[in-house]
């Protein structure tokens, strides 16, 4: 059976995340256990690193990095050979573009979604919870505009993009995110900060310091902290 799959919406690794922390941390059992920062890979990525390993220390959870911020090294032997040891793997924030263009379709990842299907806990936070969709967003034509265009992600929650921040400026993305997807079966996934769509026991649930949201062309429904999320496609892979 797979392991959880926690979508976080922002502001990871501080207070309010304990929830859902702790529960994939329970399902690390005493694997190895892995941040991965492809999303900082071009912002001082040591430092996210840094601060995952105190915050997870703080969980009762030594965690190193699976260094994965290039194609290379998401292609080479010795990654793949470790991630397919892995139980618990954790995508820090970032860059939404810069996931998918590294992970899509190689060993590493193949590796890391077999890890996961094989009980191994999976998570992602603001671009790593968006890579984990169908499609990410990315920014339109400058830094902070509120336009987005979708590209192709990594495709383990189908129909789905997700907008992380949702409580702060992610509700913004909503008008040009639903142009931009181009599906009538698309969902948007708005998860506020410090929160997380967590699919564990063949259900999602929102947990977390606040709530989630679920987006398609007919409307919209909000589910707080706590409460079954209705609406989203199981997780490929997941039964």
């Amino acid at each position: 059976m797979a392991g959880p799959l926690a979508l976080v919406g922002g502001d990871e690794l501080n207070p309010g995340n304990e929830p859902q922390d702790r529960l994939i941390v329970a399902a690390a059992g005493d694997g190895p256990a892995y941040i991965i920062a492809t999303a900082a890979a071009r912002h001082r990525p040591h430092l996210a690193v840094e601060h995952a390993r105190r915050w997870f220390a703080g969980l009762g959870l030594d965690v190193e990095e699976l260094p994965l911020r290039t194609k290379a090294q998401a292609r080479s032997d010795e990654a793949t050979a470790l991630a397919a040891e892995g139980r618990f793997f954790y995508m820090v924030g970032g860059d939404p573009g810069i996931v998918p263009s590294v992970l899509s379709g190689s060993p590493v990842w193949d590796a890391i979604v077999e890890a996961w299907r094989g009980g191994a806990a999976l998570a992602g936070s603001s671009a790593g919870a968006m890579a984990m969709g169908r499609w990410t967003l990315v920014r339109g034509r400058f830094p902070g505009d509120r336009e987005r265009s979708a590209r192709d992600a990594l495709g383990l929650v189908p129909d789905v993009a997700v907008l992380p921040h949702f409580g702060s400026f992610g509700r913004e993305w909503v008008p040009s995110a639903l142009a931009a997807v181009d599906s009538c079966d698309a969902i948007l996934l708005g998860i506020d900060e410090r929160a997380a769509a967590v699919w564990s026991g063949g259900a999602w649930r929102a947990m977390g310091d606040g709530g989630v949201t679920v987006i398609t062309i007919e409307g919209e429904r909000r589910f707080e902290t706590g409460e079954a999320v209705e609406g989203l496609p199981a997780p490929l892979g997941s039964s």
